[in-house]
């Protein structure tokens, strides 16, 4: 028994020597901490967005209010769901540390957090979320030095000023956003919905996902009966309460603006800046957005769609520089927080047929070129055979030119130039303007069967729309720190990949989309709007069975949309015909009372009059004789010649 005692007797020597010892560290670190270089809390670190007038977008008003001026109903939520000892300890609850470890280990997987208010705090003054341990060790310094420097009044209003409420930064922003109204007034039944977001804001704003909001609200109000601070009485009425959300940013009450910040924290993300907010005081972001522009899109989506299941998605851009002016990712962000415009990859059909024909273009091609309009059968090796079909089934059964091919949008042209070329010259050539999925050189291909993001087809139609260049589609114009430091700035990307001079011809025969004098035993696909053009574009459209797009341009602007449903339901023949006014709605809405913004004829190009269905130079008895161009020494002579003889070997059905 004397053993046993003095091990007993050993092992509580130990243990205070222990302790006294992790207590003396603990209060030395704590002492440094105290005098070291005070941490500056006092601004709104965060980020905030600017539009290209310098407006705020993301409604951070970059005002500190103070914690006397914030509901109590917030402040006791709060504490009550995310750390209510909070006011007890010097920034770690070690309690609730071993407890969290203890839950977690007996369910084998992560149940509970243990990080306090202060620790959530230092985590959020950086501005990436790595996992490193250089990255823990500098988090818990700084929860040393906030603590050691700080009230706890300071410290708490420092955290409800700048944490992240979906997308929303600071207390008082995220009141009006949601609200519509001060922090100072928030109900009971507000301040708990509020409070619950920060532990996952994607998940649980009221507005993204209000199951899992009210669900969360539960949670709140449960932990603010359970700590005290109400009765069970406050709390079945506040959960009870039918809330009614704002969901805008002040007067903006843009559905489709939050795709736009979205992808603009994309973009950060690839960014090289310091770590932390403590050495920015906060990002001053200024990004590429138009707000006009993002107007008239979401109008047009608007005015042309009532389809509440039928998605769309839109880009508009300068393509000179890449600047991406508006985007909406779908119709309605509170909705669906996917934005289609970046990431869904769907069949792009007959927009793809402008690079296979600049390709024929560079391969000895002109606009008079002739291939036969008629079904056909082609068959290769092996006796596979194929067998695309015009999408409406109408062939002219005669020679036609590329241009009347492209007005019509000729399935049967397409392939035969496609085969003719080689099917690896479409692949090339798409590579060489930017578009970045990986192809199937497959006679198919012609007619936009692989899948494309809608951002990749838009900086290929760029490469057209000025001239030859290849450009980088950028929504961050430039980053400053609070103190005006530029920490970022775009850099223009051009890359010659196109002959101007090919583009122009390129450019000049997409307007045959909408040209009536291509009226013949067909329709040009955008015949429909030409009443509504009153200004020069290229135009080209897409359709698949689930798709349906337009890409239209100029020298200063390039327009993209995309148009279905999400579960590749098949679409309505009407819904193309939506998609093409909404498209002719931003372009000339943006257009009005502006000059005409169309390309300057190269000196190596002739402009000749010729029967635009044939291809041949017009006589007395054409009739509706139309301008094709060429490079010099290409032009038409009157004796037409088709190529229909080399291609692969075609069975006529």
């Amino acid at each position: 028994m004397k053993i046993k005692g003095k091990r007993v007797k050993k092992l509580l020597i130990f243990l205070g020597f222990f302790l006294s010892f992790t207590t003396f560290i603990y209060f030395g670190i704590y002492f440094i901490a105290s005098i070291s270089n005070k941490l500056d809390i006092t601004r709104p670190n965060g980020y905030y967005l600017y539009d290209t007038n310098n407006e705020l977008l993301n409604g951070a008003s970059g005002e500190w209010i103070n914690l006397d001026k914030i509901s109590n109903y917030l402040i006791d939520a709060t504490i009550s769901i995310e750390d209510k000892n909070f006011y007890k300890h010097q920034g770690f609850d070690y309690l609730r540390i071993v407890k969290s470890l203890y839950v977690n280990f007996i369910n084998k997987k992560t149940l509970q957090g243990a990080s306090t208010i202060t620790q959530q705090y230092a985590k959020n003054l950086f501005l990436t979320f790595d996992k490193t341990w250089e990255r823990k060790i500098k988090e818990a310094w700084l929860t040393i030095k906030l603590e050691s420097q700080y009230s706890k009044d300071d410290i708490l209003e420092g955290y409800l000023n700048t944490i992240n409420y979906g997308g929303i930064y600071g207390i008082e922003n995220a009141s009006y956003y949601y609200f519509n109204k001060s922090s100072s007034d928030l109900t009971l039944a507000e301040a708990s919905i509020l409070a619950g977001i920060p532990k996952s804001p994607s998940n649980y704003s009221p507005i993204l996902n209000y199951d899992k909001a009210k669900q969360r609200q539960y949670t709140v109000l449960k932990s603010m009966v359970t700590n005290g601070y109400i009765t069970q009485n406050q709390m079945d009425e506040a959960y009870n309460t039918n809330l009614e959300f704002y969901g805008y940013i002040y007067n903006n009450k843009l559905n489709t603006l939050r795709y736009f910040q979205d992808a603009v924290m994309d973009e950060l993300d690839t960014l090289e800046l310091p770590s932390s907010f403590l050495e920015t005081g906060g990002l001053n972001i200024y990004t590429t957005l138009n707000l006009d522009v993002q107007t008239l899109v979401e109008n047009a989506i608007n005015d042309n769609f009532t389809n509440d299941e039928l998605q769309v998605a839109s880009i508009v851009m300068n393509p000179n520089d890449g600047e991406i002016l508006a985007l909406a990712g779908g119709r309605d962000y509170s909705k669906s927080q996917f934005n289609r415009a970046l990431y869904a990859k769907r069949q792009v059909g007959s927009t793809l047929k402008p690079f296979l024909y600049y390709a024929a273009l560079e391969n000895g091609f002109t606009e008079s070129t002739t291939f036969t309009s008629e079904e056909t059968t082609f068959v290769f090796s092996d006796d596979k055979t194929y067998s695309p079909a015009n999408y409406n089934k109408k062939y002219g059964n005669k020679d036609i030119s590329m241009a009347a091919a492209i007005s019509y949008s000729e399935n049967i042209y397409a392939v035969k130039t496609h085969l003719f070329l080689g099917e690896e010259t479409l692949v090339e050539m798409l590579k060489r303007v930017g578009i970045s999925s990986t192809l199937e050189a497959i006679p198919s291909l012609a007619l936009g069967s692989e899948e494309i993001t809608l951002i990749d087809m838009v900086k290929a139609y760029s490469t057209l729309a000025n001239n030859g260049y290849k450009i980088k589609p950028h929504f961050i114009k430039k980053i400053e720190d609070s103190k005006g430091n530029i920490l970022y700035e775009s850099e223009e990307y051009k890359e010659q990949v196109l002959n101007s001079s090919l583009t122009y011809i390129m450019n000049e025969i997409l307007t045959s989309t909408y040209n009536y004098n291509f009226i013949d035993y067909n329709y040009p696909t955008c015949y429909d709007i030409a009443n509504k053009i009153t200004k020069k574009y290229a135009v080209k459209t897409g359709t698949t069975d689930t798709d349906h797009l337009i890409f239209g341009y100029n020298s200063n602007l390039v327009v993209g949309i995309w148009s279905g449903y999400d579960d590749n339901k098949e679409t309505a023949i009407k819904d193309g015909k939506q998609i093409r006014f909404m498209w002719a709605d931003i372009v000339e809405n943006y257009f009005k009372d502006k000059e005409e913004q169309w390309y300057s004829i190269p000196s190596n190009v002739v402009g000749v009059l010729v029967d635009p269905i044939s291809g041949k130079i017009a006589d007395q008895s054409t009739k509706n004789p139309t301008m094709f161009y060429y490079i010099k020494g290409t032009e038409p002579s009157y004796k037409n010649e088709s190529l229909e003889s080399l291609i692969p070997t075609i069975k006529l059905e």
